[in-house]
């Protein structure tokens, strides 16, 4: 069992950045890939970033490359999101998630343990 709550998220201007974090409990956080998914106001759930249990594989969407950074800490049980150069397509809730196994998946549908949220909204 994961149990995940993100905290970071916030109102910021065009261009700004912002540090998400997700903090996990359960001792067998440092097996699990790890992802970030936003949704949007009127939109589906899409994929952000996803990280592999060891760090060192990382997938991101296209939208997001070169702009956003994830990264975890074993040790603290933390998931980061290091999202810069915001813009206000940004905008939505932002959910951490979990899944066993090596695959850094795209789908939603393969990630068992979710966060409550947090919004980040993005002002022009």
């Amino acid at each position: 069992q994961v149990e995940l709550v993100e905290t970071g998220g916030g109102l910021v201007q065009t261009g700004a950045s912002l540090r998400l974090s997700c903090a996990a409990s359960g001792r067998t956080f440092s097996t699990y890939t790890m992802g970030w998914f936003r949704q949007a106001p009127g939109k589906e759930r899409e994929f952000v970033a996803a990280i592999a249990w060891t760090g060192t594989s990382t997938r991101y969407a296209d939208s997001v490359k070169g702009r956003f950074a994830i990264s975890k800490d074993n040790a603290n049980n933390t998931l980061y999101l290091q999202m810069n150069s915001l813009k206000p397509e940004d905008t939505a809730v932002y959910y951490c998630a979990a899944r066993s196994g090596l695959i850094l998946s795209l789908s939603q549908n393969e990630y068992r343990y979710w966060g409550q949220g947090t919004q980040v909204t993005v002002s022009s």
